[in-house]
């Protein structure tokens, strides 16, 4: 065992962060869904426009991206039940469950699972923070203590912003610290320990309604695309799927500032 003594400790380390827990925030929710993942090689191109394309089924929703010429990545979410517990660990069992899900698809859909190698899937449960705890609680941070990315704002991946509000994350902290540090009169340990203090408190604040924000629309999109029921399914068909890409879209449109 050894101790490392740092002037900042950032804790970048995902959903299951330790930082977090020591900061008091609590473990992330299940979102009531799982997400396979995969990435397909076409060895001779596939042909596909670069464009996100997505298909809702009864019992999933499948979205794919091309990368490249010859890479596409896809993703799968539908709702766990008792019977596929276990499964996440079997690559084998995944490729054949999404590929029996997609039986009524389109050959491009198909295609995309049949080039998917085993190594090149893997599954999770989808977590997220609770939005209130990001407004109730100031525990972003505490004194030269604080976390960024997964550790701060997990969310489902319906809006696609995960990394990108991590990177914002990044600028914002990095933006706060320097002005803290940057102004002269730093002479000894305790005013630096105090200015740092000062900058992550006003990185949370900076972040708090944005990653409010980002949690609460991709869990609201995710349920709207994956109800169920009649009614949110006529309205999501006939009405709401434009205006939800328009609000991905507009999510996207943060400006985060300069450095």
């Amino acid at each position: 065992m050894f101790i490392v003594k740092v002037s900042v400790l950032i804790g970048c380390d995902g959903v299951n962060s330790v930082v977090a827990k020591w900061l008091g925030l609590q473990k992330p929710a299940f979102a009531g869904r799982s997400a396979v993942r995969g990435n397909a090689h076409f060895k001779s191109g596939h042909g596909f426009e670069p464009k996100f394309k997505q298909l809702v089924g009864k019992v999933g929703r499948l979205g794919f991206l091309p990368c490249d010429d010859e890479n596409v990545f896809w993703f799968f979410t539908w709702i766990p039940a008792t019977k596929e517990e276990g499964m996440e660990e079997d690559p084998i069992k995944l490729k054949q469950f999404v590929a029996n899900e997609l039986k009524d698809a389109s050959d491009e859909m198909k295609s995309i699972i049949a080039n998917t190698s085993l190594e090149c899937i893997i599954s999770s449960p989808l977590r997220y923070r609770k939005p209130l705890e990001l407004l109730l609680w100031e525990n972003i941070s505490k004194g030269n203590v604080c976390v960024a990315g997964d550790a701060l704002h997990p969310m489902t991946p319906d809006l696609g912003q995960g990394a990108c509000s991590a990177m914002e994350d990044g600028v914002i902290l990095a933006r706060c610290l320097g002005e803290a540090l940057l102004k002269p009169g730093v002479e000894d340990d305790d005013e630096e320990y105090k200015r740092i203090e000062m900058g992550l408190k006003k990185y949370g604040r900076e972040r708090r309604w944005r990653s409010f924000d980002l949690v609460t629309t991709a869990f609201m999109v995710g349920f709207v695309l994956r109800n169920d029921g009649k009614m949110i399914r006529y309205l999501r068909d006939k009405f709401l799927l434009g205006f939800i890409g328009g609000l991905l879209l507009r999510k996207a449109g943060f400006d985060c500032g300069k450095l």
